[in-house]
């Protein structure tokens, strides 16, 4: 499954270390808007957490981060 252009945003922001408080004040989203997120982006890639997420995405797609 596809991760939308925000979903990407959100796991881009958490791969580079942002906690999800940080994820919200630099996408100007609340806090509950950003965990609503991190769990469809958990469960789209049937991950067990945040990190996990990152790594699934990661292994889908190695060039995802070399730009950022």
């Amino acid at each position: 499954m596809e991760l939308s252009p925000k979903e990407l945003q959100v796991l881009t922001l958490v791969a580079l270390g942002y906690s999800d408080k940080e994820v919200s004040v630099q996408l100007k989203l609340g806090y509950g808007t950003v965990r609503t997120y991190l769990d469809r982006i958990i469960l789209k890639l049937s991950a067990k957490n945040r990190t996990h997420a990152v790594v699934r995405y990661m292994q889908r797609n190695p060039e995802w981060l070399l730009d950022k």
